[in-house]
């Protein structure tokens, strides 16, 4: 097996659209329980500790990613946990903190970026003391505009809100935006030189269509995403939106907007070949197999799916090879750990 040294560029190069020299393998998302035992060893407690114990996780955390043959680290802090009384994107019985225009003007908007930097800048400063040499970081600051204001408003009430007062659901979005925005701003400047492309997640779509009309997503969202895509674009740094869901309605929109690159992908919706035949020849395309297919096909099923779609997006621009969604903790470790051998296998890691 030959040495893996790990080279963010192969993963610029994907996220420029241009098909790196290696495949990189890219993940939104990968569990503490997967990590813990691919390494051998327990860690994940240590992220509670003091500073010490701090850079011994962030430590542990990047180490799987060099072990596994990645050559960026993928790691978000969202901005929903610094949002006073959030919760409810993740959970529909939670109260809502803001059902009408009171509410809204009551809000401590000012405070979100004081408390995300008093609460996570250590998280950032400990991850770049141990980042190993020829890594970089995908990711920045978690959520975007959409599941930022279901943070505080849940989907339904979030709904009621656009048809009972069009005025305070546009202000809404256009505050989310403004308070993400300054997070965005100041963490650049502080953290942007961690990471080689930044991200955030916003979950758009469904099964078959977006959670809201593409009309408003225009309208309310991507007007705020562009702000910050152009920010971030001003250091010379690359943009990757993560978007499960049927969101080709606003494809178009969100290239407009300047996303360099997209991940996230589901065989019932379409198949990841499917997104770089349409987008190929202008953004890059992270992902690969559903996450479905990893829980449940044996190692040979799994061969035959990763080479049939590494083959058939080979040639058509810049991918990064991943799940289509995460690994969360039900993936079993093991099937994992066969996906991420076979495309290293494909790409010449053992010859």
């Amino acid at each position: 097996m030959r040495e893996f040294t790990p080279d963010y560029t192969n993963i610029v190069k994907s996220a420029r659209n241009i098909e790196a020299p290696r495949l990189p393998l890219y993940e939104h998302i990968i569990c503490p329980e997967v990590m813990e035992y691919v390494l051998g060893r327990k860690f994940a407690e240590l992220i509670g500790g003091d500073d010490r114990d701090l850079r011994e996780y962030y430590r542990n955390y990047c180490e799987f990613f060099r072990v596994m043959g990645y050559d960026t680290i993928s790691y978000e802090i969202c901005i929903g946990s610094a949002m006073p009384g959030a919760g409810c994107l993740g959970n529909p019985q939670k109260d809502p903190v803001i059902c009408e225009r009171e509410d809204f003007e009551k809000y401590p908007w000012d405070e979100v970026p004081e408390i995300f930097f008093n609460n996570f800048s250590r998280h950032f400063e400990a991850l770049r003391d141990v980042m190993p040499d020829g890594m970089k970081g995908i990711g920045g600051v978690g959520n975007g505009i959409f599941e930022c204001a279901q943070e505080i408003t849940g989907y339904m009430n979030l709904c009621y809100i656009a048809a009972d007062d069009p005025g305070l659901y546009g202000d809404l979005f256009a505050k989310v935006g403004e308070t993400n925005y300054k997070i965005w701003e100041r963490f650049m400047q502080e953290y942007g030189d961690i990471f080689c492309v930044l991200r955030f997640g916003d979950d758009l779509g469904f099964k078959s269509n977006t959670l809201l009309s593409a009309d408003d997503i225009r309208t309310h969202i991507i007007p705020q995403y562009k702000a910050i895509i152009n920010l971030v674009h001003s250091y010379g740094k690359l943009f990757l939106l993560h978007s499960c869901g049927c969101i080709f309605d606003v494809m178009e929109d969100l290239i407009a907007a300047g996303i360099d690159a997209k991940h996230s992908n589901e065989d019932q919706i379409a198949p990841f070949p499917v997104w770089v035949e349409k987008y190929g020849e202008r953004i890059g395309n992270f992902g690969g197999i559903d996450t479905d297919a990893v829980c449940r096909l044996t190692k040979p099923e799994l061969r035959e799916y990763i080479t049939d779609v590494v083959k058939q997006c080979t040639g058509h621009g810049g991918f990064a090879f991943a799940s289509g969604n995460s690994i969360p903790n039900y993936v079993p470790a093991d099937n994992y750990i066969s996906m991420v051998e076979i495309v290293r296998e494909l790409r010449g890691d053992f010859k």
